[in-house]
């Protein structure tokens, strides 16, 4: 009792002048940094028919290409937790946009089908660096008491995130390429780029350049922990009773200790639950763009209909972080579980409801406040609970490398649909099953982490 009523005192107490403010810039830059990953990956979840168009080729050819992206960014995920945990989290951010920022201007000059294809298997390798990289990098300045409510706002990233670009995307695609191209002027006289027809390249250089100003921010702002600017650690180390898996807290680790990380139980079916809420955030984030125009949507208007998926989703990470606070006492399970039940009842109304494009926009919406509260949650406080705050870039790694499986697999199992005869409805009643599978999930999850618990009762 009294180790606990310790821990309690240490969280409770206020932080020096220094460590509020280098924590503010902390959870800014990487707030921001996630944003600038977003900025240049997601220009081509909106411009799939104006690519099938310049290049000649099918959507399903084009749904290849973004499949490419996902098995790499899979791949990465892998490799960034462990080099994440290797070498830390400032690494992997500046390396991984930079790299991603100069892919994204090779995008903005290409005109082959193949040149996209390699160089989106690039980016999906070091755009894999965001999630673990902002997760390693805010883990040593949150303590736990504290990390639900603080993360319920720092996890609306890329949902945000999402919004700008979308917003952005579609500003460029309709009227900002006029903008633009009186800017580079001796690049589209150079190529020839003139017209709404290539106005998906000046969405690419109009991003791009954002996510440049964002890679400054992070690099005289990011900082891994507070000892890095000379500043008493925030983090106490919490007790093992308090983590669901036993993992080495040294600074650097060998191979041989990550790998007792990846394949501890729990983290593996964590990345499982994760699956299914990553085949459902990306399906929906993917294809809604499509679908609207299926379902008579002019492109610009099919962008900005579907970000109501991600306005209504902030709330939900919001309510879900307070919620982990104050209401669940940190028992993320129960708490995921209960949005995943919302979940799947929301997703009934998109079955119902999904042949009009404004009934399906809004239903969208509320199966996206019911998602990102768990999506947040899973692949944030949690990864940081479960093995501790050293260990929170490889758990987050290794949970989004299981559950970038999802993406993948949705990216080809619905293109294959759109080519049939009600392609849109089967696609909403495979979101459904999904969802399903997410609640069944989140009862193994579930009964993992009790049983882990239970497992370092016993050994004390």
């Amino acid at each position: 009792m009294t180790g606990n009523t310790t821990t309690e005192a240490k969280s409770a107490a206020a932080l020096s002048k220094e460590q509020a403010m280098w924590r503010w810039r902390i959870l800014i830059a990487t707030y921001f940094g996630y944003c600038g990953y977003y900025l240049c990956r997601k220009v081509f979840t909106f411009i799939k028919i104006p690519l099938s168009e310049q290049f000649h080729v099918n959507i399903n050819m084009i749904a290849h290409i973004w499949t490419a992206y996902l098995v790499a960014y899979m791949v990465g995920q892998f490799l960034s937790s462990f080099f994440g945990r290797k070498w830390g989290p400032r690494v992997l951010l500046l390396g991984g946009l930079g790299l991603s920022i100069i892919i994204n201007i090779v995008f903005g000059f290409a005109n082959s089908y193949w040149t996209f294809m390699v160089f989106m298997i690039f980016n999906g390798l070091v755009q894999a660096s965001g999630w673990p990289g902002c997760v390693g990098s805010v883990a040593d300045w949150l303590r736990r008491t504290e990390r639900g409510t603080i993360m319920g706002v720092w996890n609306t990233n890329f949902v945000i995130a999402n919004m700008i670009v979308k917003t952005l995307g579609a500003f460029l695609l309709k009227a900002g390429w006029h903008i633009f191209f009186v800017g580079c002027a001796f690049v589209a006289s150079k190529y020839c780029w003139s017209g709404e027809k290539n106005a998906w390249r000046y969405t690419y250089f109009g991003c791009t350049i954002a996510a440049f100003a964002i890679w400054w921010l992070m690099y005289f702002w990011q900082r891994n922990k507070p000892e890095d600017v000379g500043l008493p650690k925030i983090v106490e180390q919490e007790e093992d009773l308090d983590r669901s898996v036993k993992a080495s807290d040294e600074e650097h680790v060998t191979f041989a200790q990550y790998a007792k990380l990846l394949l501890n139980p729990v983290v593996p079916v964590m990345g499982l639950s994760y699956f299914f809420l990553k085949f459902l955030r990306y399906s929906l984030d993917s294809w809604t763009p499509t679908f609207l125009q299926v379902l008579g949507l002019d492109v610009s208007h099919s962008v900005l209909f579907s970000s109501i998926f991600d306005i209504v989703g902030i709330p939900g990470v919001f309510i879900a972080g307070w919620a982990l606070d104050r209401v669940f006492k940190g028992k993320w399970t129960s708490l995921c579980l209960l949005m995943g039940i919302g979940m799947a009842i929301s997703y009934v109304a998109v079955v119902i409801f999904g042949g009009n494009p404004y009934a399906f926009a809004i239903c969208c919406g509320a199966v996206g406040f019911m998602l990102y509260g768990p999506d947040s949650i899973i692949s944030g406080a949690a990864a940081m609970q479960v093995a501790g705050e050293k260990n929170a870039a490889g758990v987050a790694g290794i949970i989004n490398g299981v559950g970038s499986i999802g993406p993948i697999v949705q990216e080809e199992v619905i293109s294959k649909m759109m080519e049939g005869d009600n392609g849109i409805h089967n696609a909403n009643v495979l979101g459904l099953a999904m969802s399903v599978l997410f609640v069944v999930a989140m009862v193994f999850v579930s009964m993992q982490v009790k049983s882990a618990h239970k497992k370092h009762i016993n050994d004390r």
